[in-house]
């Protein structure tokens, strides 16, 4: 009974995930890769900004919207920065949410899937990790 429990629960949780991932690539990620090559680097170098309420992050991204993204402008680094230190709760919002560069495998699922696939550059739409809510902004990418 146990094994049938588990290999009942494991199935499930593949589905809701593959589900969740197939929605991610065939939005933005499936575009972007076609366009620029996006998804065959290795590293990525980003900032971004962490909360734990949907709320919060959404204001923030509000802030970005206003500001630039709603006329088409892409958000300057350094004015994403005085966002990530007013509203990010992770330890890099003091750096601005200055993540530095971070390799393809080092970075939890949806995170890792939006840092990549995020074309430099340009910001991020909020997303859910296991860590909170999260925006990020691409500022380069290497092999």
């Amino acid at each position: 009974m146990g094994k049938d429990a588990k290999a009942g629960g494991k199935g499930k949780g593949k589905q809701a995930a593959s589900g969740s991932d197939e929605n991610a690539s065939k939005g933005k990620g499936k575009g972007g890769k076609a366009a620029d090559g996006l998804g065959t680097c290795t590293y990525v170098k980003a900032r971004h900004v962490l909360c734990e309420k949907q709320g919060k992050i959404n204001e923030a991204y509000k802030k970005l919207q206003d500001g630039w993204l709603s006329n088409g402008d892409k958000v300057p680094p350094a004015e994403f920065a005085k966002v990530a230190q007013e509203y990010s709760e992770c330890p890099s919002g003091k750096k601005g949410g200055d993540l530095g560069w971070f390799p393809r495998g080092k970075m939890a699922g949806p995170f890792q899937e939006v840092a990549f696939n995020t074309p430099v550059g340009a910001t991020s739409a909020p997303f859910k990790s296991t860590h909170g809510y999260h925006i990020i902004l691409s500022e380069g990418r290497k092999n």
